[in-house]
């Protein structure tokens, strides 16, 4: 079976992020009232397995081998048919 995998890779909370910062910077000069502007990447995976737990695992291998940086990012995924 074929499952779609949604994966959101965003800096540590416990880090600056410059990007956010500068966005939010200039999101603030054009008259946007925002505030803890983060930025990060989203990646969308097909992946062909057994079961959903299966497709997870691989979502899971796959994330900690390559998609973040454990020192500084997390990640978060679903997964769906």
């Amino acid at each position: 079976m074929i499952y779609t995998a949604e994966i959101n890779v965003m800096p540590l909370r416990e880090l600056l992020d410059p990007q956010g910062k500068a966005v939010e910077n200039s999101l603030h000069k054009l008259g946007f009232a925002t505030s803890q502007v983060r930025i990060g990447k989203h990646i969308t995976l097909k992946i062909e397995a057994d079961s959903k737990e299966a497709a997870a695992a691989q979502v899971e291998a796959a994330c900690k081998q390559l998609l973040h940086n454990p020192v500084m990012e997390f990640f978060e995924y679903s997964i769906h048919e």
